[in-house]
């Protein structure tokens, strides 16, 4: 599959599934993790204006840049904050003054621009096997679709509704499923009065510049594990499930994007942004467009809503947060199984690989934390460990074994 656009024109029906994939993709990065930034926000002792200036500095950064970046590539490239970078900020700016954190920040950034630069990014890229590759990704998408299940014992009848209405849509028409649960499920929680939108007021969001200030104490305890954090938890399996689904845009002009916006962003509050991995898969695989070569609108139509979002700043962003959790892990884990089963036929295709995949699967499944670094860092080290023990020795992808 190549990047370049279908010869046939766009119509009405190719722009209503990535747009609602795009949308999808956004409810569940605001409504699943972006607590981590009014929690990280809160321990940096941030007035509402400036937690204000970081919603919009992270929003309007994401949303330009997965414009821009879709557009080029005419592929789906989804853009994102750095969740697990937000949530080591929950810790790290407790000990850390504001200005100093900003500075780290740019710093980091500014290494996301060299590294993109350089191109050393995308060879390590390509030294990845593709089963190892796909097992990362389904062990990383397992929790998501296990929650979806998991959401009958804590909401039986949201969660058991939207299930059966999946399961239902796609025996009939399964282009319309998970756009239908997502419009089902507002119908319930509407008529069931379960969000509460009582305290919300529409106001604009205004950036506050934050000089930047620079220390060793920052540079080593923020700007570096930042910079490893979001290169390991997001960069590295971002560009993985872009592979899998069969896009090879390469990845150096995608870190350097997201690292130079990144770093102008940084002054406003922006810790990082990046290319998303969970809720990239929403917009990259068959349910967002059963033609890969469509599946870019659905970046453009994330990048507009974030846009949109980071407008109105923090009312917006506590729109998509009063939705009952279990709608939204319930919502992510159905839009995600296609991927998630297409991710474990991948790893398991190639009897060779096999258990080195099935390794990487497990490993990535079980979340390990080492040294404040997360589970697809660790279930990409020891699938790659396994593959080089159970198979002598890496091969890089489209070379036959024996070369």
């Amino acid at each position: 599959m190549t990047s370049a656009t279908s010869p046939f024109p766009l119509r009405l029906h190719d722009l209503a599934h990535p747009i609602v994939a795009g949308l999808i993709s956004v409810i569940v990065n605001y409504g699943g993790t972006f607590i981590l930034v009014f929690q990280a926000a809160k321990v940096a002792g941030l007035d509402p204006a400036s937690t204000a200036s970081w919603v919009w500095s992270v929003s309007i950064g994401v949303g330009v840049t997965g414009i821009i970046l879709s557009w080029m590539t005419r592929e789906p490239i989804i853009t994102a904050w750095s969740t697990p970078a937000a949530a080591f900020l929950v810790t790290a700016l407790a000990s850390t003054s504001y200005a100093e954190a900003v500075g780290a920040y740019a710093i980091s950034a500014a290494a996301f621009v060299a590294l993109g630069l350089s191109g050393w990014f995308e060879r390590v890229i390509r030294l990845i096997p593709p089963g190892v590759a796909a097992g990362l990704l389904a062990g990383i998408l397992l929790q998501f679709g296990v929650k979806a299940f998991g959401g009958m014992s804590v909401d039986p009848l949201l969660a058991g509704l939207l299930i059966v209405a999946y399961v239902a849509l796609k025996r009939f028409n399964a282009r319309y499923a998970v756009p239908g649960i997502l419009l089902l499920g507002l119908a319930f929680l509407l008529t069931q009065d379960r969000i509460d939108l009582s305290g919300l007021r529409l106001q604009f969001a205004a950036p506050v510049f934050t000089m930047p200030a620079f220390s060793l104490n920052a540079l080593l305890s923020v700007a570096l594990p930042l910079f490893l954090i979001t290169l390991t938890g997001q960069y590295m399996p971002g560009m993985l499930v872009l592979r899998n689904d069969g896009f090879k845009t390469s990845a150096n002009p995608i870190v350097s994007v997201t690292g130079l916006g990144s770093l102008l962003m940084a002054p406003f509050g922006s810790h990082a942004f990046n290319i998303a991995a969970i809720t990239a898969a929403i917009c990259t695989g068959k349910e967002a467009h059963e033609d890969p070569s469509r599946r870019w609108i659905a970046g453009i139509a994330a990048g507009a809503c974030y846009i949109f979002v980071g407008v109105f700043g923090v009312t917006l962003a506590a729109v998509f947060m009063a939705f009952p959790a279990t709608f939204i892990t319930t919502l992510a884990g159905l839009a995600l199984l296609g991927t998630i089963g297409g991710s474990l036929a991948g790893a398991l295709a190639d009897a060779k690989t096999r258990e080195a995949s099935l390794i990487t699967f497990l490993a990535a499944a079980a979340n390990i934390t080492l040294l404040g670094i997360g589970g697809a860092f660790w279930g990409l080290v020891i699938g790659l460990l396994a593959y080089a023990v159970l198979n002598g020795r890496f091969r890089l992808p489209g070379v036959p074994a024996g070369d």
